[in-house]
């Protein structure tokens, strides 16, 4: 059952999670909030009550999966990097890169605006941040998208393997972001740090990008609103966060110790999940929530999630989608999708979702 539906009949339910087995979901805006806060909920997957047996960390020991005081330590060595300040100093480079992009753009015919820009823009942007050279991209974006939404065990294990070796690779090279932390961090520290910036960094943005131009192809008046009003786009990127939520739960949380939500009793060692999908969809938060509207007063969606986890890179990615829809907007501005919009393949996972591909007309 979808965690929308999960939600008409209450705030909390037992899942099973392919691949991962049983865990708790919680569904519901208000007590969303509250878990993404509350201490019981730790994120080190040795609270769980099966971690020997879980897989351990993705890569390394990353922010992701560490409470206080390790996750302390490991936020606060980035924050600066990804301050508002940081984030707007790198505004002309994005806009360099989207220019580019577009550029080689047709005028007419038919484009994947996932692969020919929604993509490699973000792509472009992190690793030129943490110092990947150009070669080495195209098979970073692989490995990292079969992480995060896996077609198989074996490929995701490969893909960790390969992406672990490069990332291993990279850490040792000076004056770079993630050079320079190597006298702050150990050796798995600094690898979970690199998997963590780099597949954190592009993947939501990507998905981010194309799912607002879907919204905004979708629905006519929005798009004509935009379009007459530019000033728009910064809050036509927020409801795209709220309403298509490009990720779709929390990493797994772990109950260091028996608790309840909502009256539902959570054993010590359970698994939770908290549907930011479902909870910025709730309709006693936003009122007629599954309609696309980029006047929204969007306050306090949970579209990067809340409390110690909120989303470090949420100011890049918000600056990169708003520059991408901006520009391409300015430049392309008679765009039309090229196919059914029902037939659109959607990538997802537990985590994750985002569109395998946007064929748009341009001309």
């Amino acid at each position: 059952m979808e965690p929308l539906t999960l939600r008409t009949q209450g705030p909390v339910h037992r899942v099973h999670v392919p691949g991962s087995g049983e865990a708790w979901m919680v569904v519901g805006w208000e007590l969303a909030r509250a878990a993404l806060t509350d201490p019981r909920l730790g994120n080190d997957i040795r609270h769980s009550a099966s971690w020997e047996s879980d897989g351990g960390h993705a890569v390394g020991r990353n922010m992701l999966q560490s409470d206080p005081p390790l996750h302390t330590r490991l936020r606060r060595l980035v924050a600066g990097h990804f301050s508002a300040g940081r984030i707007g100093a790198l505004g002309p480079r994005v806009e360099e890169i989207a220019g580019e992009l577009i550029a080689v753009l047709p005028r007419e015919g038919t484009v994947d605006i996932v692969g020919q820009y929604a993509l490699p823009l973000p792509v472009t942007v992190i690793c030129e941040l943490l110092g990947v050279p150009a070669e080495e991209r195209d098979g970073f974006h692989a490995w990292s998208n079969e992480l995060v939404m896996p077609t198989s065990p074996e490929a995701a294990a490969a893909a960790g393997a390969a992406l672990t070796a490069c990332l291993t690779e990279l850490t040792g090279r000076k004056g770079t972001l993630l050079g320079d932390l190597a006298g702050e961090l150990d050796g798995e520290e600094l690898l979970g740090m690199a998997f963590l910036l780099l597949v954190a960094g592009h993947e939501t943005t990507v998905n981010l990008i194309s799912a607002t131009l879907h919204g905004l192809l979708s629905h006519p008046d929005q798009f004509a609103l935009l379009r007459d009003d530019p000033a728009l786009t910064e809050s036509a990127v927020e409801e795209a966060l709220r309403l298509y939520s490009p990720v779709h739960t929390t990493a797994f949380r772990f109950a260091a110790e028996p608790l309840e939500l909502a009256g539902v009793r959570i054993a010590a060692g359970d698994a939770v999940l908290v549907s930011l999908a479902a909870a910025s969809r709730d309709p006693l938060r936003f009122p007629d929530p599954d309609r696309f509207d980029i006047t929204r007063r969007t306050t306090g969606h949970l579209g990067f999630g809340h409390g110690l986890h909120h989303c470090l890179g949420a100011p890049l990615a918000r600056m990169e989608a708003s520059v991408a829809v901006r520009l391409l907007l300015r430049h392309r501005p008679a765009l039309a999708f090229a196919t059914d919009p029902a037939e659109l393949t959607w990538r997802s996972s537990t985590l994750l979702r985002g569109l395998a591909e946007l064929p748009l007309r341009v001309g």
